[in-house]
This record gives C-alpha cells, sequence and structure tokens, in this order.
C-alpha cells in the first residue's frame, strides 16, 4: 500500500521568511557548512507523522480540521535565534517563538490526541517546543565554529504573522532537498 512522508504546520508570511533568510546570510560569513533551509519550505512544524498509509490521509485531514476549528487565530512572533541541542554545540540552527508560542503548544496538544486516535503518530521522548528552522550544521566543527555568532543574535527580531490556519503537507525528498505539498487544510476556529 502506498505511504506518504506527511507532516503538521503552519506557515509564516513573506516578511519573516525575508528576515530568516537575511540572518542565514550573515550567518553563512562564519565559513562554517550549514545545510539552509530555503525560504520556500520555512515553515513551524506541528507534529512530524512519518510515513502515513495513503488510506489514512483523509482521516488526518479531517481530524486537523476539528482540531484547529477549536483554537482561535493567534499571532505568531519569530525572535532570537537558538540550536539543537545547545547554542555551544549546535546540530540544527532555529529562530525562538515567542507570542503564539503557547498556542502552538495547544494546538500541538490537540492535534497529537487525535492523531495517537488514528494510530498515525507516537509521541516523542522529548517535549515539543516550537521553532522555525533556519539550517542544519554539517559537522561538529561547523557548529564550533558558528556558535559565537549564535550567541550574539540572542535578541534577533524576525517578525510577526497572523495564524488562521494548520496546513497537512506531504514531503518529498529530492536531490536538491524536499518537496512539500499541501494535503490539506484546517482554519482556525476557536469555538
Amino acid at each position: 500500500m502506498p505511504r506518504t512522508r506527511t507532516f503538521i504546520a503552519v506557515e509564516i508570511d513573506d516578511e519573516i521568511r525575508d528576515n530568516a533568510t537575511t540572518l542565514q546570510t550573515a550567518l553563512s560569513k562564519t565559513g562554517a557548512e550549514v545545510k539552509w533551509v530555503e525560504p520556500e519550505s520555512m515553515h513551524v512544524t506541528l507534529l512530524f507523522l512519518g510515513e502515513v498509509d495513503d488510506r489514512d490521509l483523509h482521516s488526518v485531514c479531517r481530524a486537523v480540521q476539528k482540531a484547529a476549528a477549536e483554537v482561535a487565530p493567534f499571532i505568531l512572533r519569530v525572535s532570537g535565534v537558538g540550536a539543537f541541542p545547545t547554542p555551544r554545540r549546535p546540530k540544527v540552527i532555529w529562530a525562538g517563538i515567542t507570542d503564539g508560542a503557547d498556542e502552538l503548544r495547544e494546538l500541538h496538544e490537540k492535534l497529537e490526541t487525535r492523531m495517537l486516535d488514528l494510530g498515525c503518530y507516537r509521541t516523542e521522548e522529548r517535549d515539543y517546543t516550537p521553532h522555525l528552522t533556519l539550517g542544519r550544521v554539517k559537522a561538529e566543527a561547523d557548529g564550533l565554529t558558528i556558535a559565537p555568532e549564535l550567541a550574539k543574535r540572542i535578541a534577533w527580531s524576525g517578525g510577526r504573522t497572523i495564524i488562521d490556519e494548520v496546513l497537512v503537507f506531504s514531503s518529498e525528498l529530492e536531490r536538491s532537498g524536499p518537496v512539500y505539498t499541501v494535503l490539506g487544510r484546517g482554519k482556525l476556529g476557536g469555538g
């Protein structure tokens, strides 16, 4: 049975994309090798489902619509820069979410419950931390090179946008990078 690599996310606007791209350019001047996320691929992930049986995709999209309808639209502010596992030893470089982080956690919780009920998701060991991934560091030496620059950008501001829908995406891994396709949408409602 065909399966589709699937995740659930919210989109950011062009202002945040432009600011994040400018930040990536500044950080790349360190010479550290980082696989930067392409601007058109930037989003805030709520749940990564992995390979989902194609027969379950309709149920996933309906569950997303129901969960989204329970949360009111909100303002999302992107600011600050950090890294997983730590800013001193970065492997994944991210921009933080300040305003809207609580709403993203609420959405994550509602979506997680529904996806577990559908059998399309396994709970992750780590807590959900809302963030915007900017890039993945190639090697430990590159992480040590870029780490001092991350520390200088703790107060970086990426902008704000209104979040009024949740999207279900497929992700096809191509040589040039992942290609995302919207499979479904759930309007936020707050009811």
